[in-house]
């Protein structure tokens, strides 16, 4: 087996999402043998939609899809989906195989060693915290021993460990790895090339080169772009203006007038469509509730989990308007099971004050309704429903279009993040509960987004395991689980 054999060739491919939303158009490029890749584009291009077509879960419109013989693909998916919940370990990892395997105990114990991750066989997969089920998802598709490895966005809810963990192991892979990530560090550590796909042009373009590389060369090629454009646009004007004075002296400075509107036609045709990166949703804030005075929250005491079992502490804590507090702790502590808790008011130890209005970015957005239209799960937090107020509030965060009529179950992870974001917007909280809000979100949103939740005057608990992102925020006080 050559290590530069193409494994999988896209040959003139074209695809439609629900026939509706073109995703590819004539793509053609091929992935080698061992090499490691990163898929990029805008949010909503259909990156996900590229690991689809691979694996043959979906046909093209057109085209053909090339694998060599043999080939064996698996993926780790962004999220466990709701229906996989109430599986317990064995059950869950015996789902990666077509057949029965019989000796899966002996697989799993290896590949959960992989991903260090601790767990009986017979444990539920919704005990799981957020970074321990994002452990699970790599280890079912290594469990496969694939030739091709596809991981999608495989850093979410990680802490710095499991990271750093992930890194060197794709590093080592022997095999084929192509990752969709929004983690530039993470994805420079490995990345030999990448992938682009263009939401406008629905085109794939490949690059050579690491990942800071490869967004250098693009950041060139779109400059160089732009100043040809240019060029040609002060061409096509001139011989425009030309032909305007010349038209009007009749005889043969007629027929000068109309080979300036050619030359005028050729420069306007031979000017290139620009790629446009994703646009940055706008600046915004999210308003206080009104009339908060005193202690919002209170509490006495807090849990932990350790090797499975509940652990109470006593902390005397007490959160005001305006103040910021960062809860820490490593992966399996329990920390979204606390603010889960704090949310729905049955953390024991922990009193919200009456009235005051909680706004909780949960980490895989299940306190969305699914079935919801984005425009009715937006409505349905407002207190005074205004629908040119919605739509604002919406259209800051690049919902526009058919997209407020979409049903939040169709959305892309990072659009329904974007979502939850204008829903905290519209509701206006007096406490904020946020759980790994960077989890699925383009690093372009990341310093709009720190900006308005360093500026909330409510009082706010925050998660967050990507450093650079607090580091943007005002911090008052912070609660570490572990120590």
């Amino acid at each position: 087996m050559a290590k530069d054999e193409t494994i999988v060739r896209f040959d003139n491919v074209s695809y439609e999402y629900n026939a509706k939303k073109p995703i590819l158009d004539e793509v053609t490029f091929g992935i080698r043998r061992g090499s490691k890749m990163t898929l990029m584009g805008q949010n909503g291009a259909g990156k996900s939609t590229i690991f689809t077509l691979i694996r043959g879960l979906v046909e093209p419109e057109e085209g053909v899809i090339h694998y060599v013989k043999g080939l064996t693909i698996a993926t780790a998916r962004q999220v466990i989906p709701r229906d996989e919940m109430d599986l317990t370990v064995r059950d869950f990892f015996e789902r990666m195989f077509k057949e029965k395997k019989y000796d899966i105990d002996v697989h799993i114990e290896a590949v959960l060693e992989t991903v260090h991750l601790v767990a009986p066989n017979d444990r539920l997969i919704k005990s799981f915290s957020g970074g321990q089920q994002a452990r699970l998802l790599l280890a079912s598709a290594l469990i496969q021993d694939p030739d091709l490895l596809l991981l999608d966005e495989p850093t979410n809810n990680l802490d710095k460990a499991g990271i750093a963990h992930l890194t060197q192991f794709i590093i080592d892979y022997p095999k084929t790895c192509i990752v969709i990530s929004h983690d530039a560090d993470f994805l420079n550590a490995f990345t030999e090339g990448v992938i682009y796909l263009d939401i406008h042009t629905r085109k794939i373009e490949q690059y050579v080169g690491n990942y800071f590389d490869v967004v250098s060369q693009i950041a060139i090629r779109i400059e160089k772009e732009n100043m040809k454009n240019a060029q040609l646009a002060k061409i096509a004007q001139a011989n425009k203006d030309q032909a305007n004075v010349f038209a009007h002296k009749g005889g043969n400075l007629r027929l000068v007038a109309k080979r300036m509107r050619a030359k005028a036609e050729r420069a306007e045709e031979d000017m290139v469509e620009v790629r446009r990166e994703d646009k940055t949703i706008k600046k915004f804030i999210i308003p206080v509730q009104e009339d908060l005075s005193g202690d919002l929250l209170n509490m006495t005491s807090y849990k932990t989990l350790k090797k499975g079992q509940f652990v109470e502490h006593k902390k005397t804590l007490r959160l005001r308007k305006n103040e910021h507090l960062l809860l820490k702790g490593p992966n399996g502590i329990g920390k979204s099971t606390l603010l889960e808790s704090l949310a729905n008011g049955t953390a024991a130890g922990v009193t919200v004050s009456k009235g005051v209005r909680i706004g909780y970015y949960r980490q895989d957005f299940s306190n969305l309704d699914f079935e919801k239209t984005v425009h009715d799960e937006l409505m349905s937090v407002m207190d005074r429903q205004i629908e040119d107020t919605l739509r604002n509030v919406a259209a800051g965060f690049l919902i526009v279009g058919e997209l407020i009529h979409t049903k939040i179950s169709h959305l892309s992870e990072g659009q329904k993040g974007l979502v939850a974001f204008a829903r905290l917007v519209l509701l206006k909280p007096g406490l904020l509960i946020l759980d790994e809000p960077t989890n699925h979100i383009n690093f372009r949103h990341l310093p709009i987004i720190a900006k308005a939740l360093d500026s909330f005057q409510g009082a706010m608990i925050l998660v967050s395991h990507v450093p650079e992102f607090v580091h943007q925020i005002r911090i008052d006080d912070t609660l570490d689980l572990e120590k």
